[in-house]
């Protein structure tokens, strides 16, 4: 399980550290791909391979499945850590999360998220203020 926030900074040429806390879970290689609200998700392989499949059995025929699977898969990448500890982020990931200096490292439990630390300040500080109303909706849930 992935949890807890770390801040990192990303080189000019798009390298960043996963924090030591998240490699051993992450595995030799991982797949990062677009996210939601801005950010990147990363997902050990075993992790990748069960949302693969779930994403797999939705309807071809739905437009919105379509234009999901073409989100998710084609900002999909593999990845390895170096011997720093870092991966490299391709340019078209960085732009999509805005990605530029500082950023934010997060753990959710079966993935991590890269935010830029501009983005995640805003994101949080939106949730934040509706977190009990957000928790209010789930509870039908069972949390």
């Amino acid at each position: 399980m992935f949890m807890g926030e770390y801040q990192h900074s990303i080189d000019t040429k798009g390298r960043i550290i996963v924090p030591a806390k998240f490699r051993e879970s992450l595995g030799e290689s991982f797949v990062v791909t677009r996210g939601l609200d801005k950010c990147l998700f990363a997902y050990p392989m075993n992790e990748w391979k069960v949302l693969e499949e779930k994403l797999k059995k939705l309807p071809l025929t739905k437009k919105d499945a379509r234009a999901f699977t073409r989100f998710f898969f084609s900002g999909a990448i593999e990845c390895e850590v170096d011997k720093q500890g870092r991966i490299n982020i391709p340019q078209n990931l960085r732009n999509y999360a805005v990605l530029e200096k500082e950023c934010v490292v997060i753990g959710v439990s079966n993935r991590i998220e890269f935010w830029s630390s501009e983005n995640w300040d805003d994101y949080f500080e939106d949730s934040e203020e509706s977190f009990a109303e957000i928790a209010e909706n789930l509870m039908d849930f069972d949390i």
